[in-house]
C-alpha cells in the first residue's frame, strides 16, 4: 500500500533469454552480455572517463593489489621535489604497516598467468532459416514444401529447372503460314533468334479503365508488329519477346522470369528499343532504360547488341562501350565490369561479381525503387513500371545478380533480400561473398542485418579480404550463422589483475616470498616477549621481525622487478578517451618494469594514424583528436597482448571480440554487442588488428550476427 505522500514507482520493463543451460531466465530490459567468470547473462556496467549519472557508467577502477602498487609508487621515481621527500617515508611506513596485515598481498604473480583471453561462451541455438547443409534442417525448406512455387502441372520443379536454360521455353517463329508461338523444343533448337530488351513504359502505357485498356493492347500489338518486321529485316526467322514469350499464367512465369539470363546469352543478338526523345541523341531514353535492374543483365549477358530509337527507326549496332557512354549514370564505376566483358581487361571472378552486384544494386526494380536503402524496402505490392516483372518478389535484385553466376537459388516470395543473398553466397561457396561482408565496415551498420556491407570505410573490397569464418546458415530475422568464429570477451568494468610472464629468477621468488613470513616473525616476538625467562629468544624474534618491516617493500620491489616478457591477454574497454600511460599505470601498476608497453596503433582503427618516419608506430596525436570529438558514442579498446590502444566509435559498448578475416597483413575484428533476446550479436564496429592475437582466442560454438 503507497502512502499518500509516496510517488509510485516507475514500472521496470522485463524480459526473457535462454541461459547457457537453454533455461528461460527474465531480467531488466537493459544492455546486458554473458560474463566469462560466472556464465551468467549479467547487466552490462561501463567504466568511463566522464560516468553519466544514473546510467550504466561507473568510474575508473583497477584491482591492482595494494602492496604492489605502494611499492612501484615509492621505487619507481625517485623523489624530485621537497615536498615528494618528506611524503617518501610516510608512504615507507604505509606500505610497511600494509605488508604486515595483508602479507599474502605481496606475492609475486597474483593471479596464475594464461595465454588466452576471457572465452566467449554463449552460442546460437535456435533453428536455421536457410542452412548450408542439406542435413540440417531449414525452416524455408520446410515452408517451400508446404507451399511451393505454383509451376504447371507436367513440370518438375528443381532449382536448376526453374533457373536454367539451353534454350527459351516459347518462341515466335515465322515461317510460310506466318508468325505463330512454338512451344516444341525440337523445333526451337533449330532457329536462331534475336531478344527484345525494352523498358516498358517506352513502348505503351498501363491502361486503367477500359478506353486505357484498348490504347494499352494496340500500342502492344503496333509494337510486337514493329518488332516482326525487324527480325525479319536482320536476316532472322524468331524473337523472344517477353509480351509474347512469358507465359500468360503465374505458373508459367515462375518458370520463364529466372531463365531470362540464359535466355539472352544465347540470342544472336539484343535488340534494343528506346522511346523517341527531343535531344538529338536520345541520352534522356538511354537513362530511362539503363537505369533497371533487369536491362543491366540483359545487356551484358548478350552476345551482340543493336538499337532502335522508335519503333520505325533504324537497327544500329552498338558496343558495349558505347552503350555505357550513353545509358549507365554510373559509368565511371562500372568501367571495369565493362572493360570485362568488353574482352579488354580480364577481372578476378570475385571482383568480377562483386562489381556486378554494386552496378545492379544502383538500380531500381519492380519491388525496389532506384538507389533505395535495404532497411527502406518496399512492400512487394507496391510495383514500378517494369517490362519484365508482373510478379515481382522482394529479393528481385538478388535474382537478377544470380543470371551471372552458375550456382543459383529458387526464388521464393518469402524471403527477404538479405535472407536471399545470404542462401545465393551460400550455394557459390568458393566466393564466399556474404562472408566477407562480415569483415566490412560500411558507411551505415543495417540495424537488422549488420553483415551486410556495400563499401568499407578502410578502402577494401571484397577480394581484398580472406576470410576466416564459414557460414552455417541464415536465421528468419536475416542474421547469419556463424562456424569456426574466434572470440573474446571484453570487459568493461574496470581493469582487472594481469599477470605477466617475466624472466625466471631464483632470487626473485624468494626475495617475494620473504615478506610473506612477516606477521610469524611478530607474532612469536608478541608470544615469547613477557616470558622473563625468554626475553633474549622474544628479542631476537622481534630484531627479525623489525629487519623484515624494513626491508619488506625493498624485497617485494625486487621481486616485481624482472623483466615482462609477454601480458596476459585482455581486452579491456573505456568509454571516452584514455591515453596509453593512464592505461599502463592501471595494467602495469604492480610491476617496477620500465618498458613500454601500450602503443598507438597505426592503422588498426578509423582514427588511427601512422607515422611517417622509419618506425611503423601511431602517431600521438590521435590521441589529440580523439580528444577534440564532440560525440558521445567513442571508446578506447586497451589490447595487452599486442600493447595496442584503439580509438573508435559505436552506438553501443561491444563486449564480444571475433576474428573474422585477414586483410592487408593485419587481422579483420569484428566488435559486437550481444543481443540476449535474439540470440545474436550485432557488428558495432570492425578494428584491423594483429593477426597473431587470434591465436590467444577460443574457438567458439555457432553464433548469430545480425
Amino acid at each position: 500500500m503507497l502512502l499518500p505522500f509516496a510517488s509510485p514507482r516507475p514500472e521496470v520493463r522485463r524480459t526473457t533469454c535462454r541461459d547457457l543451460s537453454l533455461e528461460w531466465q527474465s531480467h531488466k530490459d537493459n544492455q546486458r552480455f554473458l560474463d566469462p567468470e560466472t556464465g551468467i547473462c549479467t547487466r552490462l556496467r561501463v567504466q568511463a572517463t566522464h560516468p553519466v549519472p544514473n546510467a550504466n557508467q561507473v568510474k575508473i577502477t583497477d584491482a591492482v593489489r595494494r602492496v604492489p602498487k605502494l611499492t612501484v609508487l615509492l621505487f619507481r621515481a625517485p623523489p624530485s621535489t621537497i615536498g615528494e621527500v618528506l611524503l617518501w617515508p610516510l608512504k615507507f611506513i604505509l606500505c610497511s604497516i600494509v605488508l604486515l596485515f595483508w602479507p599474502l598481498d605481496g606475492l609475486p604473480g597474483g593471479e596464475s598467468y594464461t595465454d588466452v583471453y576471457p572465452t566467449y561462451f554463449m552460442s546460437y541455438w535456435g533453428q536455421l532459416w536457410a542452412a548450408r547443409s542439406q542435413r540440417e534442417y531449414s525452416v524455408f525448406d520446410n515452408l517451400v514444401q508446404k507451399s511451393p512455387m505454383p509451376t504447371p502441372a507436367n513440370f518438375s520443379i528443381t532449382v536448376k529447372g526453374v533457373t536454367h536454360a539451353l534454350h527459351p521455353r516459347r518462341l515466335a517463329i515465322h515461317d510460310e503460314s506466318g508468325w505463330y508461338l512454338c512451344e516444341d523444343p525440337d523445333v526451337i533448337i533449330n532457329y536462331r533468334y534475336v531478344a527484345i530488351s525494352y523498358r516498358q513504359s517506352d513502348v505503351f502505357q498501363r491502361g486503367f479503365d477500359d478506353e486505357g485498356k484498348k490504347k494499352e493492347e494496340e500500342q502492344k500489338k503496333q509494337f510486337i508488329e514493329s518488332v516482326r518486321s525487324t527480325t525479319l529485316q536482320c536476316g532472322l526467322q524468331a524473337y523472344w519477346l517477353d509480351l509474347e514469350c512469358l507465359g500468360e499464367t503465374t505458373e508459367e512465369k515462375n518458370i520463364d522470369l529466372y531463365r531470362m539470363a540464359d535466355v539472352y546469352r544465347e540470342a544472336i543478338f539484343t535488340l534494343i528499343t528506346l522511346r523517341k526523345s527531343d535531344d538529338q541523341h536520345s541520352i534522356e531514353s538511354w537513362k530511362s532504360w539503363g537505369g533497371r535492374v533487369w536491362t543491366f543483365p540483359e545487356a551484358f549477358l548478350s552476345r551482340e547488341l543493336r538499337y532502335r530509337i522508335g519503333l520505325d527507326g533504324p537497327v544500329t549496332p552498338i558496343t558495349l562501350h558505347e552503350l555505357a557512354n550513353k545509358a549507365y549514370e554510373y559509368y565511371s564505376e562500372e568501367t571495369a565490369i565493362i572493360n570485362a566483358y568488353g574482352g579488354k581487361d580480364r577481372l578476378d571472378r570475385l571482383e568480377h561479381l562483386t562489381r556486378l552486384k554494386a552496378a545492379i544494386w544502383r538500380r531500381g526494380s519492380a519491388a525496389l525503387p532506384k538507389a533505395l536503402d535495404l532497411e527502406k524496402q518496399s512492400p512487394p505490392n507496391e510495383q514500378q513500371p517494369q517490362h519484365t516483372a508482373n510478379v515481382s518478389y522482394p529479393a528481385e535484385r538478388v535474382y537478377a545478380l544470380m543470371g551471372f553466376f552458375e550456382h543459383r537459388i529458387m526464388p521464393s516470395v518469402l524471403e527477404t533480400e538479405l535472407q536471399a543473398l545470404a542462401r545465393l553466397s551460400m550455394v557459390n561457396d568458393s566466393d564466399r561473398i556474404a562472408e566477407r561482408m562480415v569483415s566490412m565496415l560500411p558507411q551505415e551498420i543495417h540495424p537488422h542485418a549488420c553483415w551486410y556491407a556495400d563499401d568499407d570505410q578502410y578502402g577494401s573490397q571484397l577480394w581484398d579480404i580472406e576470410p576466416e569464418v564459414n557460414i552455417a546458415g541464415v536465421t528468419e530475422s536475416g542474421a547469419l550463422v556463424l562456424d569456426g568464429c574466434r572470440a573474446a570477451t571484453i570487459r568493461w568494468e574496470n581493469f582487472p589483475e594481469i599477470s605477466f610472464q617475466t624472466t625466471e629468477s631464483i632470487r626473485r621468488s624468494v626475495a617475494g616470498k620473504i615478506p610473506v613470513t612477516l606477521p610469524g616473525w611478530v607474532l612469536y616476538a608478541a608470544t615469547w616477549m613477557p616470558i622473563t625467562s625468554t626475553v633474549s629468544v622474544g628479542t631476537a624474534f622481534f630484531a627479525c621481525a623489525a629487519f623484515l618491516l624494513i626491508a619488506g617493500p625493498f624485497l617485494t620491489a625486487y621481486s616485481i622487478s624482472g623483466r615482462i616478457l609477454a601480458t596476459q591477454p585482455w581486452l579491456i574497454g573505456v568509454k571516452g578517451v584514455m591515453s596509453p600511460e593512464e592505461a599502463a599505470n592501471r595494467i602495469y601498476g604492480a610491476t617496477l618494469s620500465k618498458r613500454q608497453r601500450l602503443f598507438f596503433t597505426p592503422s588498426g582503427s578509423l582514427l588511427a594514424k601512422p607515422a611517417e618516419d622509419d618506425i611503423r608506430r601511431g602517431l600521438a596525436s590521435q590521441y589529440d583528436e580523439a580528444l577534440r570529438q564532440t560525440r558521445d558514442d567513442i571508446y578506447t579498446l586497451i589490447d595487452t597482448l599486442s600493447g595496442s590502444i584503439f580509438y573508435f566509435t559505436a552506438k553501443r559498448p561491444p563486449t564480444v571480440c571475433l576474428f573474422t578475416g585477414r586483410e592487408g597483413g593485419l587481422g579483420r575484428f569484428v566488435l559486437c554487442s550481444e543481443n540476449c533476446v535474439a540470440n545474436e550479436l550485432h557488428k558495432e564496429t570492425v578494428l584491423r588488428m594483429p593477426s597473431y592475437i587470434h591465436d590467444a582466442m577460443s574457438v567458439c560454438d555457432w553464433i548469430a550476427i545480425g
